[in-house]
């Protein structure tokens, strides 16, 4: 148990994909003009990273070295053509909304990365934990970028979630400031480098000053 509290605490916070690594940060900019855009493409990820990470598990014995990369691309591709599909069959408004960047998952290095690193190398459970724990670290932040840019953008929140999303999700959509006229500023590229930087910003400060702690709690152990 202790060794999957460890793999969801990095993916979630001590080693997530945007806030540690930094990677995937053009669909991150690009596509979190809203939450509901965020929570969509976050789930689409999350979806890959869990089937790519278990397939590279169970499969890792049979594939060579020497074709590893090649393979696991492509396996990661036809996840991704997969989820394409069923996003423009079921969801085609969102899709509609997500457009290339649903095809660019492909390229995503936090993918790949993990494939390679981790679950290529360990058992099919701790390979699926890998997997939910990165995806949701990743979703997570999209989705709160989203919320913040499109509460300063336009005063709402999971705006339009019934229609891209399906009617389920209505209860998710929510005017946070009523009448407000928008800063036009948050919705665009720069208000998401802006909101992003502040985020960046509070995880390192947040980190120092848990270490700060621990550090001054083993010291009053060591005196005691």
């Amino acid at each position: 148990m202790s060794n999957y509290r460890s793999i969801f605490a990095e993916g979630l916070w001590r080693n997530n994909v945007v806030l540690s690594q930094c990677l995937a940060l053009c669909p991150l900019l690009a596509v979190t003009s809203s939450a509901t855009n965020g929570l969509g493409l976050g789930l689409a990820t999350l979806a890959v990273m869990v089937c790519a990470n278990l397939l590279a598990s169970v499969f890792q014995p049979a594939i060579s070295r020497a074709v590893r990369i090649p393979i696991n691309i492509l396996m990661i591709a036809t996840l991704v053509t997969l989820t394409d599909l069923v996003l423009n069959a079921w969801m085609h408004s969102l899709h509609k909304v997500l457009g290339l960047f649903i095809p660019l998952i492909v390229t995503n290095c936090a993918i790949l990365g993990r494939v390679e690193s981790f679950a290529s190398k360990q058992p099919a459970l701790p390979a699926v934990a890998d997997g939910v724990a990165m995806g949701l670290g990743f979703t997570w932040v999209l989705v709160v970028l989203g919320g913040f840019r499109e509460i300063l953008g336009s005063g709402t929140l999971f705006a339009d979630a019934s229609l891209l999303l399906g009617s389920h999700f209505e209860f998710l959509e929510i005017t946070v400031i009523p009448n407000y006229r928008g800063l036009l500023l948050m919705i665009l590229p720069p208000g998401g480098f802006l909101i992003l930087g502040f985020m960046l910003m509070a995880q390192r400060q947040w980190q120092r000053w848990l270490e700060a702690r621990q550090h001054r709690l083993q010291g009053e152990q060591s005196c005691a």
